[in-house]
């Protein structure tokens, strides 16, 4: 039984984050970017500085929602997770070099898609039962669309919940716990055999924290992340930084191989990756995957935001792509690459390819921040999650399985921490593409919508 479902997952795993979900993504990206006359380029400048100067700005949240930077961290804390210290490496690893340049051009369209996204989340939220702001995909899709197209906002919700519990959840608690034994196994401070009954502290240990924070609702949910966020995205990005210029007079020949692997990896990874297509099918999947433009996710916690201007807050959408994947990504393609690590091009690699390029550049003491860096992006992706699946099970049913359902996401970081978890992210991962799929309708079909919003602000601005 369970090699048939893995089976049939795999074929659809396979389908949905192949060719036909790239073309989908980018040329809704694209279609939206011309549209808008491509305003992630023309208003990159205006998108920054409207984005930073409210990051300073100290002002308290209204019932119910989050400042606009708690926003922000809430959505950056589910995108910015294990993917871009595992993902990318990955992506290089069976895609070369020329993988980063393809993830680039991802997040260059997504910038867009992501300020559609968020921009429709504000503009169609609603208040619930509780009073808080609620939004995103399934709200657009409900109060932007003909009725007609109301089942896709409860396909978009029913795929969310089942996808929180695997991406959102167990496979990051897995990461925490790989993360810490490999550390305390590196100081020789407990042995292989020993990790078990440690491993089960810590996942009740975890559930502990992921309830605290849920249960205290937006505002608690907004206070840890506006917190951590900053404090991981930092710490990681000047660690990133240090290998660098310890290799600096090597970043040259790194980017110019990322331009040239782009177009002929053969060139670059001797032969072993020699096809254009994987290399960029593999840095455009990872982009998608590490920054989520085009799954829609991000807006719910953007639609929190107390802000009476959705474009405005659109604009945290492009800074947040720009962050994860043009800065954070690109941080870790520059740490494996410049520290001349040997890359096993053709074979699939996760977190310790990162790892290595920290540890042969500092020596192996570092490897207690790599694992303090990683526990952070996993713990911040499990808040960010949660905020998602609540949103899903609530516009499925009612605010009352709230609670419920915050309570049975906890308790599944015990789960995360105990038991072997392939089966269940290969699950969680195709969920999370059919997520996409929805939504992206729901972005062509409101792009004249996203039009409007954007010509009426800046007329109102001017």
């Amino acid at each position: 039984m369970l090699q048939m479902i893995e089976t049939i997952n795999t074929a659809v795993n396979n389908f949905i984050w192949g060719v036909p979900a790239m073309i989908c993504i980018i040329g809704v990206g694209l279609y939206l970017s011309l549209r808008t006359r491509f305003l992630q380029i023309r208003k990159f400048p205006y998108a920054i500085k409207t984005t930073i100067g409210r990051v300073f700005r100290k002002k308290e949240a209204s019932d119910g929602a989050m400042t606009p930077f708690q926003a922000v961290c809430t959505a950056l804390a589910a995108t910015v997770g294990t993917g871009n210290i595992a993902g990318v490496a990955g992506a290089i690893a069976i895609g070369g070099p020329g993988a980063v340049f393809w993830m680039w051009i991802s997040a260059l369209l997504g910038m867009c898609t992501k300020f559609s996204e968020v921009t429709l989340a504000v503009h169609f939220r609603e208040r619930n039962a509780d009073g808080d702001l609620v939004g995103g995909p399934m709200y657009y899709i409900k109060n932007g669309l003909p009725k007609h197209w109301h089942w896709l906002a409860f396909l978009f919700s029913a795929f969310g919940v089942l996808t929180v519990f695997g991406t959102g959840n167990a496979t990051q608690v897995n990461t925490i716990i790989t993360a810490i034994d490999s550390a305390l196994i590196n100081f020789h401070l407990v042995s292989e055999d020993s990790t078990g009954g440690l491993n089960l502290v810590l996942g009740i240990v975890l559930a502990i924290l992921v309830g605290m924070v849920l249960l205290g609702g937006i505002k608690r949910i907004g206070r840890v992340t506006e917190k951590l966020v900053p404090f991981m995205a930092l710490l990681y990005i000047l660690l990133a930084l240090g290998v660098i210029f310890i290799n600096f007079n090597r970043v040259p020949a790194v980017f110019a191989s990322i331009i040239s692997g782009a177009f002929s990896p053969s060139a670059v990874t001797g032969g072993i990756v020699g096809s254009f297509f994987t290399s960029m099918k593999k840095g455009v999947a990872r982009g998608i995957f590490s920054n989520e433009a085009g799954l829609g996710t991000g807006s719910i916690a953007h639609a929190c935001a107390d802000t009476r201007k959705p474009v405005k807050q659109g604009f945290f959408g492009i800074f947040e792509v720009f962050m994860d994947t043009i800065v954070i990504c690109t941080m870790t393609a520059l740490v494996i690459l410049c520290s001349n690590i040997p890359v096993n091009y053709g074979e699939a690699a996760g977190a310790e390819l990162t790892i290595l390029g920290f540890t042969s550049s500092y020596g192996g003491w570092i490897s207690i921040f790599t694992a303090a860096a990683l526990c952070c992006f996993a713990f911040s992706t499990i808040i960010g999650w949660g905020l998602y699946g609540a949103r899903c099970i609530e516009f499925l049913f009612s605010s009352k399985v709230i609670k419920p359902f915050m309570v049975v996401y906890s308790l599944v970081a015990i789960l995360g921490a105990t038991v072997d978890l392939g089966l269940l992210w290969s699950i969680a991962e195709t969920f999370n593409g059919l997520m996409s799929i929805p939504n992206l309708i729901a972005l062509f079909l409101l792009s004249g919508t996203v039009v409007k919003l954007v010509k009426e602000y800046f007329e109102t601005e001017n």
